[in-house]
């Protein structure tokens, strides 16, 4: 049994290592900008951040939105969702000091939420609803109130989606990596996510698999009203995956990649805040299901826990075809994790965290079905997915 447990482990990285359109490899990255000024016009962009109770942040987020050197006119629209905070407050402020030649700040007021709408999704609809009574940008930048850009990131989207012609660009942002609990789990959640969807393949255009990350998403308004707006996804937990699938089966590009230059500015100092954030919506990654649940919690076992488990033990179980075939795999998770410890600047020694926090990621994912059976699954600012109630439309400047 043992060597078979082994053996399967072993299969299984043999896959991930050459059958998995090399994800590990953590090399979908932007280009640099090439040397000078890209000839103009350049394109006319919106900028939308959806923002609820961010306070604390939403200044130096859109501030970096604003102080962008992009050539071209943008426009910078803050939708304040209910917030209970100075949020719009903040957001009014930053507008009113760093007014510039081709810069515009608003912020909108979201009505209150409507039954059958997730919370972002109604801001983001409601940033739409301005747009069209307006003249429609040429890409709308989809940037949560979070995250801080380096100066050259608009431009660098653009320019990719034009030479690209590519109907969506987005980049997955750096997670804070100050806290221990930082440190050793957010490296795994990014090597997770280009495991669940390889960038390669969501790159290529021919492939059906499909994914954006949601911090950071320059879109094309003509892609947007070609899959119905907003509004075509108005319930979607997983809202930039979703959104990242309906863009791609209208006949639309995608790119993604990662970044080191837009910034997470959302703090997870312990492990209960790391924790609630997989949960709430990592059971909705496997579309409620608990066969797919299952599946997850054998395949993760297998994948990351048996190896190391027979190996250590092997001075106990003597099993040395066993325990060969699990350094093996362990060898090959090493391998494979390595390049996305290199990316964020972590030695490969981190790589024996691994194992470890693919157990909590595992037991995480478990709580966030128990959590969706008991009613209480989506959790966020203190809604739960599904909340909502009708109202009409406010809009300030």
């Amino acid at each position: 049994m043992l060597v078979l447990l082994s053996l399967l482990s072993v299969l299984i990285w043999l896959a991930l290592l050459f059958a998995r359109d090399g994800f590990w490899r953590a090399d979908q990255q932007l280009p640099p900008l090439p040397p000078g000024e890209v000839e103009g016009p350049w394109p006319a962009v919106t900028a939308i951040v959806p923002a609820r109770n961010e306070e604390a942040v939403i200044a130096e987020s859109v501030t970096s939105l604003i102080d962008q050197d992009y050539p071209g006119p943008l426009q910078v629209l803050v939708v304040d969702d209910s917030s209970e905070d100075a949020t719009a407050a903040r957001a009014r402020t930053v507008f009113a000091e760093r007014q510039a030649e081709n810069r515009q700040g608003s912020v909108l007021t979201a009505p209150p939420l409507p039954a059958g709408w997730a919370g972002k999704l109604w801001a983001l609809n409601t940033a739409e609803q301005q747009l069209r009574r307006e003249q429609a940008p040429t890409y709308v930048w989809l940037s949560d109130a979070d995250i801080r850009h380096s100066p050259d990131t608009l431009r660098r989207l653009v320019t990719k989606a034009r030479d690209g012609q590519l109907a969506m660009v987005s980049q997955m942002a750096r997670l804070r990596l100050d806290s221990f609990w930082e440190r050793r789990l957010v490296p795994a959640f990014i090597f997770f996510f280009q495991k669940l969807y390889p960038f390669p393949a969501v790159n290529a255009p021919e492939r059906s698999t499909a994914a954006a990350a949601g911090g950071c998403i320059l879109l094309d308004w003509t892609a947007l009203m070609r899959i119905g707006g907003i509004a075509a996804l108005k319930d979607a937990l997983i809202d930039d995956c979703s959104l990242a699938r309906l863009v791609k089966r209208s006949g639309g590009a995608l790119w993604l990649g990662l970044t080191k230059d837009s910034v997470s500015l959302r703090p997870y100092p312990d492990l209960a805040d790391f924790w609630a954030m997989v949960a709430r919506s990592a059971y909705a990654q496997l579309n409620n299901s608990p066969v797919m649940l299952l599946v997850t919690l054998v395949s993760m076992s297998l994948t990351y826990l048996v190896p190391p488990l027979i190996l250590l033990t092997w001075p106990l179980h003597g099993n040395s075809g066993a325990g060969l075939l699990a350094l093996l795999a362990c060898l090959m998770m090493a391998a494979a994790y390595r390049p996305t410890l290199r990316f964020y600047g972590f030695s490969s020694w981190q790589a024996l965290w691994l194992p470890f926090a693919a157990l909590l990621y595992t037991v995480m994912t478990f709580d966030s079905a128990r959590q969706h059976w008991l009613g209480r699954g989506g959790a966020w600012k203190g809604r739960h997915h599904g909340q909502g109630s009708q109202a009409s439309l406010q809009v300030d400047s």
